[in-house]
Order: structure tokens, then C-alpha cells, then sequence
């Protein structure tokens, strides 16, 4: 043996370590679940797989190598078998809490993945320190599977940090609302009343959707979604769907979106198409006690009153109509302002009555006329006769 070996071995005889130590040390072995380091001292020492990593069921052989150099910390001089008990684990975990006080202190953004979804929030593990995020702050809506976020990067501040409670605290939510806040400056600069814009669906209520611009949201209210009667928003848009529309108003950062475009606006030649005395069809949409609502075509309803659906009297619509049904009818109202349109098929039924009296009056003329010309002015004639003669030309 080399005098420089004796010196060595010398030195370590002599050597002490104290609990709470950092050594040094070489691997010079590897199981499933342990790793033996040679630490210069005249034990070796020993790390166990959870004094390695808060990972369960983790092969230690994939990690570490012989030949490896690392830090460790003395937890236990004599393990109880002559050997050092050293932990890795915590020594990296004291390194992690440290760098999460400087940005705590500094106020600095993290990036981290993810290790999993606890109750009530997401844990991040980092150099195994392990950051809780609540949930509400992973987001500025409610998030309810958060076992989506496992294994996904997430930004965050550090807004508590407490490690002798075992309370650090980080905050994704913060960071969202601020970046935001910036992109809802840029669209609000960008924009104007009248401007066609894009963005995606967030959320659909019984009101309207909500609808993601890019930092700010801008609300499609039932009855801006269509010229046409909208009867459930849920029915027509999802969550995630992509919408064109434009901005009818803006008031701060409030913006009302509309689909209801003014060169499709069905109310533009209703002074023409639905004039009073205008004989029109439809189909009934709709009915109450009071009338009927008619859709003559997407986005134009008119009412038939219960008074003007027949020439007898009608106790309800429903005892004559039924919805979907196709009925003929006289416009006998029109207020384009209000988009109101009055119809009535009694005045239709009277007009015809009319119409068929003239027509009786005339035919019975004619006839008579022709009589005289044939030179049968002596004959009688018969009201039955002429009765199925106005029949027949009917």
C-alpha cells in the first residue's frame, strides 16, 4: 500500500461528521431502492429510495449511476448497521425552498409542470419543493377536472411562503387577469363600433353567449343573434365554437356584439312587401289567448288577433289553428318603427264574399243581357237555374 493510500486511510479514521452535514460522496452501488455513496469516511453511507425522491415505486438504477458524484445530507451518523443515513431528497427540497423565497421576495414568475392533481388544487414539485396552487387561482374561471393540468406547464407567482408550516402558496390567476388586461388595451385601441370581429365561445346562458375576443368578452344577447326568433342560445352555440360578428356598441370595456346585420335586415322592404290591403301567407309560430303570432319569413312576425281569425266567433286560437300551420291573411296594420304587422283572415274571408256577390251580380246580367239579344226576353227564368249557373263559374 502507497504511503499516499495510509495517509488517505489515516485521515479518514480520523474523520467526523456531524447530523445535518453536507458531504460529498461517490456511488459506488445501486438497488432497485438504494444507493450506496462512499463519502471519505469509515462508513458508507446510505440513501434510501424516499430519502432520493417524493416519487413512489421510482428504480433508483434508472437515475443513478456508479461512478456518480453527489451531494448529500447526514441524517443519522449510525443507522444502526455502522452505516450514515444520508438524504438527497431534502437536501435538494432546502436548494428548492430556497430559490422559491428569491422569487417570492423578487416577485418573479415560475414555470413548472404539474406533478398532480390533489383535492382542491394542483401541486408542482420543484427540486422537491412542492408549491400548492389553490384552484381558485389555477384560473380566472372555475376549473372542474383539474387532472387535466397534470403533467402541463403552468406559470405562476409565489404569493405565501411559509415552509416551516409547509404553506407555499402559488397563483396562476394573477398572471392570466394581468396578461388580459394588456391584450383587452390592444383590441380596445383596435376597435370600433360597426368593426366585424372574431372569437370563441367561453360560456352560453339563457340570455346570450359569451364570446373570448382575445383578453376581453364580448356578450351576443338573444336577441342579437339572429333577425329570426332565437329560442334557447344552447341550442345554437357551444362551448369552444368559433363566431363572427360585429360590434354594435361599446361602452368602457363592455362589448355588445350583434349578428344581426343591417344589410340582411328582413324589415328594410316591409313597406312594400307587407302594405295594408296585401294579401300574404305564413306560418303560425306561436299562440297565445289573446292571438296567434304568424312568422311571414325570418326575423318579421305579424298577429292575428283571436277576433279576426274567422267570421264567427273563435274562444281561442288553438281551437282553430295549430303551430306550423299555413294560413292566408290580409294586412289590415303596419308600423315598420315599432315592426309591428296586424293581419286578419275575416277581412280576406269578407273580401271574398264580396267578391263572389259582384261576381253573381254580373254573371246574372250577362245572361239576361244575352237573353235579350237572342231575343228571349219573354222567357222566365228560374233562380235555381242561375244559382248552379253562379256555381258552376265559380
Amino acid at each position: 500500500m502507497s504511503e499516499q493510500s495510509f495517509e488517505q486511510m489515516l485521515e479518514e479514521s480520523f474523520k467526523t461528521i456531524h447530523t445535518g452535514e453536507v458531504v460529498d460522496g461517490t456511488v459506488i452501488s445501486v438497488k432497485e431502492d438504494e444507493i450506496v455513496l462512499n463519502i471519505g469516511y469509515k462508513a458508507d453511507g446510505i440513501i434510501t429510495r424516499s430519502e432520493y425522491t417524493n416519487k413512489p415505486n421510482v428504480d433508483l438504477r434508472t437515475v443513478v449511476s456508479e461512478g456518480d458524484t453527489m451531494k448529500a445530507k447526514v441524517l443519522k451518523v449510525n443507522d444502526g448497521d455502522g452505516q450514515v443515513l444520508l438524504t438527497y431528497r431534502r437536501l435538494v427540497a432546502e436548494e428548492g425552498n430556497k430559490k422559491l423565497e428569491e422569487a417570492y421576495n423578487n416577485k418573479e414568475v415560475i414555470t413548472a409542470k404539474v406533478d398532480k392533481a390533489i383535492p382542491g388544487g394542483l401541486s408542482v414539485v420543484i427540486d422537491e419543493a412542492r408549491v400548492f396552487i389553490p384552484a381558485s387561482l389555477i384560473s380566472d374561471t372555475y376549473e372542474k377536472d383539474l387532472t387535466k393540468f397534470e403533467g402541463q406547464e403552468v406559470s405562476f407567482v409565489i404569493t405565501e411562503y411559509n415552509p416551516k408550516k409547509r404553506r407555499i402558496i402559488g397563483d396562476c390567476k394573477q398572471l392570466i387577469l394581468a396578461k388580459k388586461a394588456e391584450q383587452a388595451e390592444k383590441l380596445l385601441a383596435s376597435i370600433k363600433e360597426g368593426d366585424t370581429i372574431e372569437g370563441t365561445v367561453k360560456n352560453v346562458t339563457d340570455f346570450g353567449a359569451f364570446i373570448d375576443l382575445g383578453g376581453v368578452d364580448g356578450l351576443l344577447h338573444i336577441s342579437e343573434m339572429s333577425w329570426g326568433r332565437t329560442e334557447n342560445p344552447k341550442k345554437v352555440f357551444k362551448v369552444g365554437d368559433s363566431v363572427k360578428a360585429f360590434v354594435k356598441e361599446i361602452n368602457g370595456s363592455k362589448i355588445a356584439l350583434s349578428l344581426k346585420y343591417p344589410d340582411q335586415n328582413p324589415w328594410t322592404d316591409a313597406p312594400e312587401k307587407y302594405a295594408v290591403g296585401n294579401v300574404v301567407k305564413g306560418k303560425v309560430a306561436r299562440m297565445t289567448d289573446f292571438g296567434a303570432f304568424v312568422e311571414l319569413e325570418t326575423g318579421v312576425d305579424a298577429l292575428l288577433h283571436v277576433s279576426q281569425i274567422a267570421l264567427e266567433h273563435v274562444d281561442k286560437p288553438s281551437d282553430v289553428l295549430k303551430i306550423g300551420q299555413e294560413i292566408e291573411a290580409k294586412v289590415v296594420d303596419l308600423n315598420v318603427e315599432e315592426k309591428k304587422i296586424s293581419l286578419s283572415i275575416k277581412a280576406l274571408l269578407k273580401d271574398n264574399a264580396s267578391d263572389d256577390a259582384i261576381r253573381a251580380v254580373k254573371l246574372i246580367a250577362d245572361v239576361m243581357a244575352n237573353a235579350i239579344i237572342e231575343g228571349r226576353q219573354g222567357e222566365s227564368f228560374e233562380a235555381e237555374e242561375v244559382a248552379e249557373e253562379v256555381s258552376e263559374e265559380n
